[in-house]
């Protein structure tokens, strides 16, 4: 019995719309990784993208445990002496809500061409309402 590798063929894309209304963030994005990734397919193969589309709305309501909206902090560097700046979590979900989550997810995937094609599949809005209903996405209920 031979190997079955998917081809470009075989892959069957599916859109999905999650509510992130009371999600906890690490859960929401393992479970949107999990996803955008392929690997609930029976076809999944590590070096293909073969996941779905994903939709996040209410991204702007995800909540977190503990003290992480006053104590985790977002870095990024510019490259120059004295340019690491840092955001905390709460700053953050005032000014862009949905990039918490996109920063989760990011980090969750892989580090290569691979990973930054299957988040350009992650599409978060702040409130109810997505431009994405041409594509008439499933609602997607996620275990936990």
């Amino acid at each position: 019995m031979k190997t079955f590798s998917p081809t470009p063929k075989d892959i069957d894309r599916q859109w999905f719309v999650v509510d992130a209304q009371d999600q906890v963030l690490g859960r929401l994005a393992s479970q949107i990784a999990h996803r955008l990734r392929g690997k609930h397919k029976p076809e999944f193969a590590p070096h293909m993208d073969n996941g779905d589309f994903i939709v996040v709305v209410n991204c702007d309501k995800i909540r977190v445990t503990g003290t992480k909206m006053q104590n985790k902090l977002y870095r990024r560097y510019s490259g120059y002496v004295g340019g690491l700046k840092t955001t905390r979590l709460h700053d953050l979900m005032v000014q862009k809500p949905g990039q918490a989550l996109v920063e989760a997810v990011r980090g969750m995937l892989p580090r290569n061409t691979l990973g930054r094609n299957m988040l350009k599949k992650l599409k978060v809005y702040a409130g109810e309402t997505h431009p994405h209903t041409a594509q008439n996405p499933q609602p997607l209920t996620l275990p936990y």
